[in-house]
């Protein structure tokens, strides 16, 4: 029977941190990954350039966690988005800031942030075993006793070990490794799991003509989620069709939409396709191009200086005038445009899986977590780190801050 001081289920990014941390400080560490190779999530992250980080203030940082921001408040304090930059430069991946305090490797390869943490882990002294799932973890008399792992041959092995780090990960992209095997291993150590839901996922209108609106991106627009007919947040930025609804503003606001449509209330995003813009200002804008028109009255002429050709045809379908595309930039047919680009109603019916979903909101309850420590308040030398706690946040770099915050503060297995 093999014996470790610290075992760490799962090698995503707070696994393998967590592994390091606690291989460093002298305890005999093995990871066990139950896919081929670790940080499989890491390695498609940000679009294949990993988003690792950003490098917002600690309190505007808080400000983007959506579940539980003072319980996270701690690990951000041990280490923070600064640590993380520093950490990650000084084992080899040169990082750069970009847009949004957004931290990415110079290189644009999510796979060198993951292949570095990786070595270093191994480097600090940790096994890390791929290819070994952990179908349960063992305890007497509340206290860690160890887990019963099985290999790829369905042969099973009790490991000894008294305290165990539990970052499995929730059960977005579900082809990486996370299938939501953490829950079941918590739950049956007594732990209650808050309703996992997608968060930071694309959204679905039945809207007739959205369809034909794939690859659309619309830049520097303004984006609301009406709730049962209530503002219930804004965004600006960025938002594509794909068909779906998606792209950074939209999907900042799913989990809020997802946890709406799941209550079955009403749900819809109002676009202002033109925040920049007053209604007065619009106004003339219109009597501007219609008079540079030269006198050919042309609807769909017009718009065109002020839309995305691809959008045309659904923008006009929503105008209540006549199909003979005649316009004569009348009061009543000027208010109508400006108001339909000022709120550019789309219905949400739906939203995409955890297929399609970045991260995963809900997870083992905060409530029964040591946020000093990130260890258990039910079972001793039990930790969590990652995403399989009831935390997550909004897209550009918070998430897997978070991940290495908790793994960093798991892995100091502080009592």
């Amino acid at each position: 029977m093999r014996r470790f001081d610290v075992i760490v289920i799962g090698g995503g990014a707070a696994g393998v941190m967590a592994a390091g941390v606690a291989a460093g400080a002298g305890y005999n560490v093995l990871l066990c990954e139950k896919m081929e190779k670790p940080q499989r999530k890491v390695r498609i992250t940000g679009k294949g350039r990993c988003n690792l980080t950003n490098m917002r203030s600690g309190t505007e940082f808080l400000n983007h966690v959506h579940e539980s921001p003072e319980f996270v408040g701690e690990a951000l304090r041990v280490f923070s988005n600064k640590d993380a930059y520093a950490f990650f430069e000084r084992i080899g991946v040169p990082l750069a800031v970009e847009r949004g305090d957004r931290v990415f490797p110079v290189s644009g390869k999510a796979w060198d942030v993951a292949e570095a943490h990786i070595r270093w882990c191994r480097e600090q002294g940790a096994v890390i075993e791929c290819g070994v799932k952990v179908v349960d973890i063992c305890s007497e008399h509340g206290r860690v006793t160890g887990v019963v792992a099985e290999n790829r041959r369905g042969e099973t092995e009790r490991i000894v070990a008294i305290q165990v780090i539990l970052a499995t990960g929730g059960v977005s992209y579900p082809a990486t490794g996370s299938t939501g095997d953490g829950y079941l291993l918590a739950h049956r150590l007594g732990h209650t799991i808050v309703e996992v839901r997608p968060s930071l996922t694309p959204l679905e209108t039945n809207v007739s003509g959205v369809r034909a609106l794939k690859g659309l991106s619309l830049r520097n627009i303004a984006a609301s989620l009406r709730v049962d007919g209530t503002i219930f947040c804004r965004e600006f930025g960025e938002m594509e069709f794909t068909p779906y609804v998606a792209g950074p503003v939209v999907l900042r606001m799913s989990r809020s939409a997802v946890d709406a449509l799941i209550d079955g209330r009403q749900v819809e995003i109002v676009l202002d396709l033109k925040p920049a813009l007053s209604e007065k200002q619009l106004q003339n804008r219109l009597l501007r191009e219609w008079k540079a028109l030269d006198g050919k009255a042309d609807r769909k002429r017009l718009l065109r200086k002020l839309l995305p050709a691809q959008l045309l045809p659904l923008f006009d379908s929503r105008l209540p005038f006549r199909p003979d595309n005649k316009f004569s930039c009348s009061e009543q047919e000027c208010s109508h445009i400006i108001r339909l680009l000022k709120e550019f109603v789309l219905p949400i019916d739906d939203y995409r899986p955890f297929e399609e979903a970045i991260v995963t909101a809900g997870g083992v309850s905060t409530d029964e977590i040591d946020p000093r420590t990130m260890q258990s308040l039910r079972v001793k030398g039990l930790y969590f780190a990652g995403e399989v706690i009831d935390i997550d946040a909004d897209t550009g770099g918070y998430n897997l801050q978070l991940a290495y915050s908790t793994g960093y503060l798991a892995g100091n297995l502080k009592v």
